[in-house]
């Protein structure tokens, strides 16, 4: 406050008293003494704008807003009529803002301050389809100011609209070439709408700013690029260490951990996912068959969105804490009050929360499992849970914490998901015959090299159609037309917009094969398809995200479908498409496998998932530092 006292200058001075701060007298008072100070003496608009600007800056919103109100009186002062909308907002007066911001747009419908003040008004009352449109009418009369830019990309990310936030970032990187976050935003929207004219030279460029430029990426955007295994972890160690410097302005209370006075380890486990979400489809049933272990589960929710699946895990955990929109702090202090003793991170570098949490350490042990199929890159992650398949002895070394391997697949799944009946083929736009390949990934994962792999086999079968999942903004047109470049007709090409997931499912049973992706594969969905009947063809690659569809299969026992390259994935899928019988052979064996190998083993999953946890827990008690596990008693 003293540094604020020195900085109010002459206009401050003379409402509030010389040498004290207007911050001493309440909003209504410091009114009646700028009024009072404004007859004594002819102050202009600047020094009212920019008292105002100090008190606003200082979070006085209602004394701001007296300064603003009284310069807004002159019609040309927009600035003031703005800011002092903004204060409006902050003082939870967002429709009176959407006034004000309207009726500048009436008078100065060319200027961008009115739709840039009625965006902001917008997103205060939670109008963020009208806030991006208002945005991007800003953005166009600005000349397409970058600082603008970046609003109304972030605000087409909030409603999902690919098509807007690759343009918005791009304005945004035109200008600024050294600003690689938006230029990963910018590749990661492009691959979403299957736009690749220039994406191969701005993901190289990507990929030299990591390497070159220390540049601060967000890991989760890496995963879709050619990017090494040794790259992503450097990537990840950045936002590791960028997320400390965050947590650091903000530090909690230590609080002792005693030992535990009970039987059961007390382990939590944090997500955005535990709902209408793939986080939740692959853990539910763990969660049931935890309930009678040794663990008590603290399940802590940072997102409600109800629904079924949500009602299933409160019914699952011992304790169930919901905590939408509460900041990471107060998350990792309630965690830390819990007397919780390992911490699972279930998200990751997902693209809907950073994982501060675990940056305040609030667990003595914390492990990285599931969602996000790379290294956190942090030191203040333990360990990671993983097989050695999808994360083998030569990707250690890329990985900062310690593996904990299961000896089985480290990705847990619901056998109690149930496969209907779909539509007819006719209903699904399926022709009445022929061989059905499908790819239900996202359209971030596709990418030239499996589309150009998918089409090759469509061109060598006769009759067979791809079945896709409908990318949005214009995505299946340009999927369309790159089948129509390789010889193949657009036709064969079928989108399925997405569905329940029930739904969704069912459909698989129309599927003879899943093709998947580089350099991103499918997890949650190959999973789902494998519980399906649906036989899923993959080509491992060097990287943990690359390797869970392969792990899938190995731990089936399906190695068979597991390519070594792009010919033999081509090749197994071409005779899979011709060869009737070879293909019938592939589903018997699937659905057999599918009852006897571990894969679908929840019981036995969680048993062993228990016997890691318990581990790590006996581990610390005995007060010996994180190590990888590589061998331990399995049932």
């Amino acid at each position: 406050m003293e540094m604020l006292d020195r900085d109010w200058g002459a206009l401050g001075s003379a409402v509030a008293g010389e040498g004290a701060s207007p911050l001493a007298l309440s909003p209504e008072d410091f009114t009646s003494s700028l009024y009072t100070a404004l007859q004594l003496a002819s102050w202009d608009v600047v020094a009212l704008n920019d008292l105002g600007n100090q008190l606003f800056h200082a979070g006085a919103f209602a004394h701001a807003a007296s300064c603003y109100a009284v310069a807004a009186q002159d019609a040309r002062a927009l600035g003031a009529q703005v800011n002092l909308g903004r204060c409006e907002i902050r003082l939870g007066r967002g429709d009176v803002a959407e006034l004000r911001a309207r009726d500048l747009i009436s008078q100065h419908p060319q200027r961008f301050v009115g739709w840039q003040l009625l965006s902001e008004s917008l997103i205060a009352q939670h109008r963020m389809m009208e806030a991006k449109e208002a945005a991007e009418r800003a953005v166009e009369l600005s000349g397409g100011d970058a600082a603008l830019a970046r609003d109304w990309a972030e605000l087409a990310v909030r409603c999902k609209d690919p098509d807007a936030a690759a343009r918005g970032f791009r304005l945004v990187w035109e200008q600024h070439p050294d600003d690689f976050g938006s230029l990963g935003q910018l590749v990661f929207y492009l691959r979403c709408l299957c736009q690749w004219q220039d994406l191969d030279a701005l993901s190289s460029r990507l990929l030299k700013a990591l390497d070159e430029e220390f540049a601060v990426l967000p890991p989760f955007d890496l995963l879709a690029e050619q990017a090494t295994a040794a790259q992503q972890a450097l990537c990840a160690q950045r936002q590791a260490e960028h997320i400390k410097r965050l947590v650091e302005c903000q530090p909690i209370e230590r609080i002792a951990i005693s030992e535990p006075v009970v039987p059961r380890l007390r382990v939590g486990f944090v997500s955005q996912g535990f709902g209408r979400h793939p986080t939740s489809i692959l853990t539910s049933a763990l969660f049931e068959q935890l309930r009678d272990s040794q663990l008590e589960v603290h399940l802590f929710s940072t997102r409600d969105d109800g629904g079924k699946s949500r009602e299933r895990l409160v019914a699952a955990a011992h304790a169930f804490h919901e905590l939408p929109s509460v900041p990471q702090s107060e998350i990792a202090a309630r965690i830390q009050a819990e007397g919780v003793e390992i911490l699972v991170d279930l998200d990751g570098y997902s693209r809907v929360r950073l994982p501060e949490v675990f940056a305040y350490r609030p667990a003595p042990v914390q492990v990285n499992w599931l969602a996000y199929p790379g290294t956190s890159g942090a030191d203040y992650m333990d360990y990671i849970i993983a097989d050695r398949f999808v994360l083998p002895p030569s990707l250690q070394p890329h990985f900062t914490e310690k593996v904990v391997y299961l000896p089985r697949c480290y990705q847990s799944s619901d056998p109690t998901r149930i496969v209907g009946d779909p539509p007819s083929r006719e209903a699904c736009g399926l022709p009445a015959s022929g061989v059905v390949f499908a790819c239900f990934n996202v359209s971030f994962k596709l990418n030239p090299r499996s589309v150009l792999r998918m089409l090759q086999v469509l061109a060598a079968v006769p009759g067979s159609v791809l079945w896709l999942l409908e990318p949005g903004s214009g995505g299946a047109q340009r999927l369309r037309e790159q089948a129509e470049l390789m010889g193949v007709a657009p036709s064969r090409l079928i989108f399925m917009q997405k569905l329940p997931h029930k739904a969704y499912l069912a459909r698989y049973r129309h599927v003879d094969l899943f093709l998947d992706t580089e350099d991103y594969n499918a997890h949650t969905v190959a999973s789902d398809a494998l519980w399906a009947g649906c036989p899923v063809l993959t080509r491992p690659g060097d990287t943990f995200a690359s390797r869970v569809a392969g792990s899938l299969n190995h731990h089936l026992g399906m190695s068979e479908m597991n390519a070594e390259d792009d010919a033999a994935f081509v090749m197994k899928a071409v005779r899979y498409g011709r060869d009737a019988a070879y293909r019938s052979r592939i589903k018997v064996k699937l659905a057999g496998q599918r009852s006897r190998s571990p894969l679908f083993d929840i019981k036995g999953f969680a048993r062993d998932f228990e016997d890691v946890l318990l581990q790590m827990a006996s581990h610390r008690r005995a007060g010996k530092s994180p190590v990888t596990f590589e061998n331990y008693r399995s049932g």
